[in-house]
């Protein structure tokens, strides 16, 4: 069935991941201090119309100690046929922005007090996007805007 509205549209958006459930804990080896390999994820329920994804994920519990939240890892122009990101790997042909360590890429949960709650946020785009690799999760937020079809979110906890 095609979705007739925006709702039923962000319903089938989904994100998961094998190697952890919906507001469990992720897995140590994806912390920043650990082998800082970004989760595996699938992705189903892409709407039709869709020609790029984005993902974004932070940690809006940073905000008391960083004073921001952390940007981790954000990519675009992720193919909208994708329905898998293996561990460790950035899709063919995406592109990666700099993160809030200062980097291009995936940087992953490195909680400075006690555990946090970091989200994988899925947007499917109507078009893809004119975004040079290293931007800012800034820069991706303008670029998205009037341009999202449907998002939806995966959530997954982290202590050190």
């Amino acid at each position: 069935m095609i979705a007739s509205d925006s709702s039923e549209r962000r319903r089938g958006l989904t994100p998961r991941s094998p190697a952890f459930d919906d507001g469990c804990p992720i897995p140590r080896p994806h912390g920043y201090a650990a082998a800082n390999e970004s989760p595996p994820l699938r992705i189903g329920g892409v709407p039709p119309g869709t020609a790029s994804l984005a993902l974004v994920m932070d940690d809006p519990d940073a905000v008391k100690p960083a004073g921001e939240v952390w940007d981790h890892w954000f990519v675009w122009n992720v193919a909208p046929e994708t329905d898998a990101i293996a561990a460790g790997e950035t899709p063919p042909g995406a592109v990666e922005g700099t993160n809030s360590y200062g980097e291009r890429g995936y940087g992953g949960p490195n909680p400075p007090d006690g555990e946090h709650t970091y989200r994988f946020l899925l947007y499917a785009l109507d078009a893809p996007l004119d975004l040079d690799a290293g931007a800012t999760k800034a820069d991706l937020k303008r670029a998205i805007a009037g341009h999202v079809v449907a998002e939806t979110k995966l959530a997954g906890s982290y202590a050190l």
